[in-house]
């Protein structure tokens, strides 16, 4: 597991903080306890620097197809978080909204459904819609 001073973790809450802005990033070390904290670190090192970071896909095609899997997922929390790390990644709203289309016929109507609800009052809170 990786721990304090591991330079990837470095690396992880740079990419973070660039698509998610520093606040959130600040406010989730804030509020992560002892027990937490090392969920954070791996989090920031494995998703972050090792996935996040790689040139394969660059990060408006990671957002949106981290979006269609939040949806099959059902995690709305992070769903909400990544609509507006997409907006930062350079996705507008037509391609959220297309997305958010295409997941109907393979998540089901509901799921689909509900992510239009949540990404609706995330992108009006962002002024994007």
């Amino acid at each position: 597991m990786r721990g304090p001073g591991d330079a990837s973790i470095a690396d992880g809450v740079t990419v973070r903080r660039a698509v998610f802005g520093a606040e959130l990033v600040e406010r989730n070390y804030t509020n992560a306890s002892d027990f937490s904290r090392p969920a954070q670190d791996w989090i920031a090192g494995a998703v972050w620097a090792d996935v996040w970071a790689r040139e394969g896909l660059d990060r408006r095609t990671r957002s949106l197809v981290t979006l269609a899997m939040l949806i099959a997922l059902d995690r709305p929390t992070e769903f909400e978080s990544h609509i507006r790390g997409a907006l930062a990644n350079g996705c507008s709203v037509a391609d959220i909204q297309e997305l958010l289309l295409h997941t109907a016929p393979y998540c089901g109507a509901p799921a689909a459904l509900q992510a239009f609800r949540q990404a609706e009052r995330v992108l009006t809170e962002a002024d994007a819609l």
